[in-house]
């Protein structure tokens, strides 16, 4: 536990969980809106409103003053940075903030912030800006869609640079933001933290595990050989999960 970093998934769920001023920060920095005034954030936020659909788990999720939505994203790997991942996670929360009725016009603005650890796109710029263009005209399309790279190797004496150092320390000691060493100091040195550090590593573990499970059913059904009394002994589910995973496959 020590050595996990905020660039960790399992230590930045906790970091952010509950702590609106520590999302507020990080998302100043990184959009460059100072006066920007978070009055929401949900860490593992699962966007599941189209049926059948892929589902997401966003790491943290916050919306502002003016209902713009941000989605914050720990991506350890270039693979998980991949541009298709980033275009779905922006479709996904449209598609989560326009109820039937509304007028396209009342979609929010959204920003699809990828914090990746190495620089993905290799310029050694802080932050790699993403938007629409009209290619015909030179200017930006306008639809209030937003994605940005943050290159997590990029350091500096601005505040960007100061928050990768940040987001890439074990100690919380030399930290620059006193907000993200107080909480790492909170969950790393005190029992209650550490505690609950534990609890969200487990968490995640058996849900890992779950969905290996779920994997390994939905190939053995696709390749149907087995009964589905065998695909549930052999997965580690049980019959009515893996009936349940037949019925979605059908429908």
């Amino acid at each position: 536990m020590r050595s996990l970093r905020p660039i960790d998934d399992d230590f930045m769920r906790c970091l952010f969980k509950d702590n609106i001023p520590l999302a507020e920060l990080v998302l100043r920095i990184i959009t460059g809106k100072l006066d920007l005034t978070i009055t929401d954030c949900q860490t593992q936020k699962d966007m599941k409103r189209l049926a059948e659909a892929r589902s997401i788990c966003l790491d943290a999720y916050g919306t502002d003053t003016t209902g713009k939505k941000y989605d914050l994203e720990i991506q350890r790997a270039d693979k998980g940075a991949d541009p298709h991942r980033a275009r779905y996670h922006s479709s996904v929360m449209d598609v989560e903030n326009l109820s039937a009725g509304q007028a396209f016009s009342e979609l929010p603005d959204t920003y699809t912030i990828f914090i990746v650890e190495e620089d993905f796109y290799g310029m050694g710029e802080p932050v790699y800006r993403i938007e629409r263009m009209n290619l015909s005209t030179g200017k930006t399309f306008e639809d209030g869609e937003h994605i940005l790279y943050v290159n997590g190797e990029y350091r500096g004496s601005s505040d960007i640079g100061k928050l990768m150092h940040d987001f890439n320390c074990t100690d919380a000691d030399d930290m620059n933001f006193e907000l993200i060493a107080e909480r790492t100091r909170y969950l790393k040195e005190n029992p209650k933290g550490v505690s609950e550090m534990c609890k969200v590593i487990e968490d995640m573990r058996t849900q890992e595990r779950k969905e290996a499970m779920i994997d390994t059913a939905k190939r053995m059904i696709a390749d149907g050989i087995l009964t589905l009394e065998k695909i549930a002994e052999y997965a580690g589910l049980s019959i009515d999960e893996v009936k349940s995973l037949q019925i979605g496959r059908n429908a």
